[in-house]
């Protein structure tokens, strides 16, 4: 174990004020990353010479490799330091950027995007554990408002910055431009950042393993469910058989197991247990959410991707709003209210969705993603805060790479739900709109009209599908966003399982 000095105070405020500008710009580097890329796709495979569905490995080579290397956070951490891990993986993240944007071919691609997510997976529990240690317990709040403003600003910011990137310069830069972020990251934090103390603990090869095969299983079964059409595919269903037998495998193993993967007394804990369901359900809104609406602005309402992705920005604007009340009120009030709130607004908000007409102004879209985000700022600031209260100091790291992994997994599980669900209802409302017409209830076009297309026969029955497709699709737009609704305010009954305590562990920060 690394010889250590026990720090009696914070740090000073300076030197908090770099270190909290290091990480949170490491920080941006991953959450934006996590979206920044989608638009870029089409280039990509024109470059790369890859099919649609071949290029959607750059994706999911990210989320898998991501997902994998996440719940190693804390044993990392424990073993070679917070410090030192949080360098390893900033400089692994800007090297791989590097080199996907050096990529000649879809492996290459592929394999430096499975870099990139493994480096990119430790970068935010890391930073989120440090910003805890490195502020006084009155700071927390402002220190996880901060923090979330960062996490949910990314998803937003990335399309935008992807496309204007894309479309200015070229895709390469989608990624080239990690590097000088990437570089300032890595000297502020090797100056100012401070290192804690190394244990060492058994390594759960086993339990890991489980999970690993049950995370990277689940999420192929859910980004290649509808390109598959799900059971219909032998491919689908064994990948979620085994999802489902290394996931119940691993909680046995968990149950029974004298040194599991994570300390079972997290668990016991009712505040980080509550946190994580409700970090599950805020990333199906989140970034289902996000997986939403733009292509209904872009192909319904004819915005193109920066008009698309500048209509969905003040979202991000509320999200900033309420973080930063947030921040301030978590020290001074009952964290359960804030979050009840906001969960209200983010339900307030997708009823709003609910009511959106096919030929309206941005108007609606614009305030409903106002209070959405008021909504998210409230839900994740305090919940942050109720459950980091009464986990001991020791278990930050591992407890904040719990809660982004199960707010990923929540994401990857409502976007792959939303998906269906759209395609679904479309095909149930253009069925019961098309029953309604026939060629003998509507006669074809009148002569006149049909010189217009070059006499040629041209029935009426041809332009109404396609304008029966059009609403189907806003139908089952609608139909979802009520999906989600319901979702989030059935969620509101964990609220009564926390308490706000006040008996954290303060154990204080530990230096070389």
């Amino acid at each position: 174990m690394a010889t250590a000095q026990t720090a009696t105070h914070p740090l000073p405020a300076g030197q908090r004020l770099i270190v909290t500008v290091g990480v949170m710009l490491a920080v941006l580097l991953q959450v934006l990353d996590t979206t920044i890329a989608n638009v870029a796709l089409p280039h990509m495979s024109a470059d790369l010479g890859a099919t649609q569905e071949q290029i959607n490995w750059v994706l999911t080579s990210y989320i898998i490799a991501s997902a994998i290397a996440l719940p190693m956070s804390g044993w990392l951490a424990d073993r070679v330091g917070r410090k030192r891990l949080l360098l390893i993986s900033v400089i692994g993240f800007t090297i791989s950027s590097t080199l996907c944007a050096m990529a000649t071919s879809l492996p290459e691609m592929v394999a430096f995007r499975a870099v990139q997510g493994v480096s990119g997976a430790f970068i935010v529990p890391l930073a989120q554990a440090t910003l805890f240690d490195i502020n006084p317990r009155e700071k927390h709040g402002q220190a996880m408002a901060l923090f979330g403003g960062g996490v949910m600003i990314g998803p937003i910011l990335g399309p935008v910055l992807g496309g204007w990137l894309t479309d200015s310069y070229n895709w390469r830069w989608v990624f080239l431009v990690n590097l000088p972020v990437g570089v300032i990251c890595f000297f502020l934090m090797t100056a100012f950042m401070p290192t804690t103390e190394t244990r060492k603990r058994r390594f759960d090869l086993f339990g890991f393993t489980l999970l690993a095969v049950a995370l990277a299983s689940l999420q192929m079964f859910l980004d290649r469910g509808n390109q598959k059409d799900w059971f219909d595919s032998w491919e689908i269903i064994i990948e979620a058989g085994l999802a489902v037998a290394a996931f119940w495998m691993f909680l046995v193993h968990t149950i029974t197991a004298k040194q599991p993967l994570w300390d079972r007394e997290m668990f016991a804990d009712r505040n980080f247990a509550s946190a994580l369901v409700f970090m599950v359900i805020t990333g199906v809104l989140l970034l289902a959410g996000l997986a939403l609406l733009p292509p209904l602005l872009q192909n319904l309402y004819g915005y193109s991707v920066l008009q698309s992705g500048f209509l969905t920005a003040p979202r991000g604007v509320g999200t900033l709003i309420s973080m930063l009340v947030a921040g301030r009120l978590t020290s001074r009030m009952d964290a359960r209210i804030l979050v009840g709130v906001g969960v209200v607004l983010m339900g307030i908000s997708l009823w709003m969705m609910t009511g959106f007409a096919i030929d309206q102004p941005s108007r609606p879209v614009i305030v409903s993603g106002v209070v959405q985000g008021l909504g998210l700022g409230l839900i994740f600031v305090p919940l942050q805060t109720l459950a980091f209260a009464t986990l001991p100091a020791r278990d930050r790291t591992t407890g904040a790479a719990l809660l982004n992994l199960a707010r990923n997994v929540g994401g990857s599980v409502g976007i792959s739900v939303v998906s269906f669900q759209l395609a679904r209802m479309a095909q149930v409302a253009h069925a019961d709109m098309a029953s309604h017409i026939t060629d003998s209830k509507i006669p074809t076009l009148d002569p006149n009209v049909l010189q217009t297309f070059g006499n040629q026969a041209v029935s009426v029955t041809a332009f109404i599908n396609a304008e029966i497709t059009r609403q189907a699709l806003f139908i089952a737009y609608l139909d979802d966003f009520k999906l989600m609704m319901w979702i989030s305010f059935l969620v509101l009954p964990l609220l009564l399982l926390m308490r706000n305590s006040k008996k954290a562990d303060d154990t204080p920060l530990v230096l070389d």
